[in-house]
């Protein structure tokens, strides 16, 4: 293996979505998930333009990043990114949650590439302007494990990819290695070469090799 490719929300941190957890923030929950249960995978775009555009624009970022920097991350995420910093490879995020919280796995332990949904913020103030590389995930999340391992001229056999959802199963289609953790779907089980029942990271240790 030369690449390994991490989901977030469930996979990395405790809670299970990220933006949901916003929407409890900004009190915005109730109409937020009816809106994401509706348009999440029928109307992407329009879902965006209702919550981002609507129900966020002109929100204080400050609670933004307030949850950014405080949601917890699961045991063990420090000692599988040291492990797999001593083997030396690659690391990326590919994830449906925020750049911004990527961008501080980043920080935090040296991950080398990010793809996450950004929330555009200027002058302290959500615009209500989304860029949304991954989306929901499913194809757009194999696609870039596609281009990521051709940029690295590596096969994307020699990828691992960690996920906890149905919308990692494209992903995991893709990557020579699929590891299911902390994951409740069984169709998600279904695809993966191996499945790990904990929520604790380092017991992705021993597959990581």
């Amino acid at each position: 293996m030369k690449l390994v490719c991490f989901d977030m929300d469930g996979v990395l941190f405790k809670q299970a979505n990220f933006w949901m957890e916003l929407h409890k923030k900004f009190g915005t929950f109730e109409e937020g998930k009816e809106i994401t249960d509706k348009y999440l995978f029928t109307n992407y775009p329009k879902m965006v333009d209702q919550v981002v555009g609507g129900l966020w624009k002109g929100r204080d970022a400050a609670i933004y990043h307030e949850l950014v920097d405080s949601i917890p991350y699961l045991p063990g995420v420090k000692e599988v990114f040291e492990h797999i910093k001593r083997k030396g490879f690659a690391t990326a995020i590919i994830s449906g949650a925020a750049h911004d919280v990527a961008l501080r796995v980043k920080r935090d332990f040296g991950v080398d590439y990010v793809f996450a949904n950004k929330l555009v913020v200027k002058d302290g103030k959500v615009t209500g302007e989304f860029v949304w590389p991954v989306a929901y995930g499913k194809e757009r999340k194999a696609n870039i494990i596609r281009n990521l391992c051709s940029e690295l001229d590596i096969d994307t056999s020699d990828c691992i990819y960690i996920g906890d959802h149905d919308i990692d199963i494209e992903a995991f289609k893709e990557a020579g290695v699929a590891i299911a953790f902390n994951s409740s779907s069984e169709k998600l089980k279904a695809e993966a070469t191996h499945v790990v029942e904990s929520d604790n990271a380092a017991d992705l240790i021993p597959l990581i090799k």
